[in-house]
């Protein structure tokens, strides 16, 4: 019993990969933000990690506790739901300089003309593939649970 309990201590404790089944509990989910919490460095603004696999299939968790860059995923759309924190979406409009830092992403400076929405804990979102956004964050962070959609730009 007590080495049972040691062995579950030790996995419990360990870094959550991502899971290739398609449930994740709100436990599993609660451990994954806290074992990603332990592990952000002083003054990192961004984590991310994946929750569940299934194929090429990636549900990830995304930790926010300061404003990224501006982003556009050419041929991904982004779903989204916020599942703590609190933050404002930017999306639409023009991306100003925009750099493609990988195949998948293109950067920029600035959106004009993006629409703004502010974001909750339960709010869902989904990004087209193609559209400029950009997440702030209005209090210490903003947790999100999301997954890229293959999606020609324009679909």
């Amino acid at each position: 019993m007590i080495k049972s309990l040691a062995c579950l201590l030790v996995l419990a404790a360990a870094p959550l990969a991502a899971r290739d089944t398609s449930v994740a509990t709100p436990s599993v989910i609660k451990a994954q933000v806290a074992a990603m919490e332990r592990d952000m460095k002083p003054g990192q603004g961004f984590a991310w990690r994946p929750l569940l696999q299934g194929g090429e299939a990636i549900a990830a968790i995304e930790i926010w506790k300061r404003p990224g860059r501006p982003a556009v995923h050419p041929d991904q759309a982004e779903y989204a739901t916020v599942i703590d924190g609190s933050g404002t979406l930017v999306m639409g409009g023009t991306m100003v300089a925009p750099t493609t830092t990988r195949a998948d992403l293109i950067e920029g400076d600035k959106i004009e003309g993006g629409t703004t929405y502010p974001l909750h804990a339960g709010d869902v979102i989904i990004v087209p593939a193609g559209v400029p956004h950009w997440f702030g964050i209005t209090g210490g962070r903003m947790v999100l649970l999301g997954t890229k959609l293959t999606q020609p730009a324009g679909k």
